[in-house]
């Protein structure tokens, strides 16, 4: 199990983010974690490429011939 949790310690800490949360808010709130580590993986691999994604250090500089 991941962490070195069983299956008990699994289902105690989905019964408290459900008593917390709600079940309406616990599908959007996996959607969003879901997404977030999406994006997380592909800003650290680069499988987007450099000119897909916004510029981190700026603006690009002029072109000088024109």
């Amino acid at each position: 199990m991941p962490f070195g949790l069983g299956p008990l310690e699994l289902v105690i800490i989905l019964l408290i983010l459900l008593v917390i949360f709600g079940a309406k808010r616990l599908p959007e709130i996996g959607r969003s974690l879901g997404s977030s580590a999406r994006e997380f993986k592909e800003g650290i691999s680069g499988s987007k490429g450099d000119g897909d994604g916004e510029a981190i250090s700026g603006p690009r500089p002029e072109d000088p011939k024109s």
